[in-house]
């Protein structure tokens, strides 16, 4: 089994462990080996316009707001976007600030008939470290994975 298999059984056995109906749950660092080593493979963050612009961007991912800021009004138009953006035949990883909205986000590709549909666990940011501070305790940028300040 090469690593991009291992990857794929290793997220594939944590959505069984979660009763997660999508394809699987990716770590920050797998979501980045996947991305790059499986042809055709997209990684989409969701969060809003206002934290890719404040808090950072990943350079090369799909950016399509699941929810709107300010407000966290939904996005009708959040499923054409993927449609238009994304190629549903591919493996899609979602991202979002710590893995709830990415969850989300899977659900509905799932349904819409995305085959390949993941979670990026922990998210851009992470979860609270005890300080009450992101950035330390999980998540894309803690892992040392490549992103841009705006």
């Amino acid at each position: 089994m090469d690593a991009t298999e291992q990857i794929l059984a290793n997220a594939r056995q944590r959505a069984d462990q979660m009763g997660l109906p999508y394809s699987g749950a990716l770590t920050p660092a797998e979501a980045f080996q996947l991305w790059k080593s499986r042809p055709g493979a997209q990684l989409v963050d969701v969060r809003t316009r206002a934290e890719w612009d404040w808090v950072g961007r990943i350079p090369g991912a799909i950016e399509i707001e699941l929810l709107g800021y300010p407000g966290n009004r939904p996005n009708p138009a959040f499923m054409q976007e993927l449609a238009q953006k994304a190629d549903p035949a591919a493996p899609v990883m979602f991202i979002c600030r710590s893995g709830g909205r990415s969850h989300n986000a899977a659900m509905l590709a799932l349904q819409a008939g995305f085959g390949e549909a993941y979670n990026v666990l922990e998210g851009f940011e992470g979860d609270r470290d005890p300080q009450g501070h992101r950035n330390t305790v999980g998540g894309w940028r803690a892992a040392g994975l490549p992103w841009v300040q705006s």
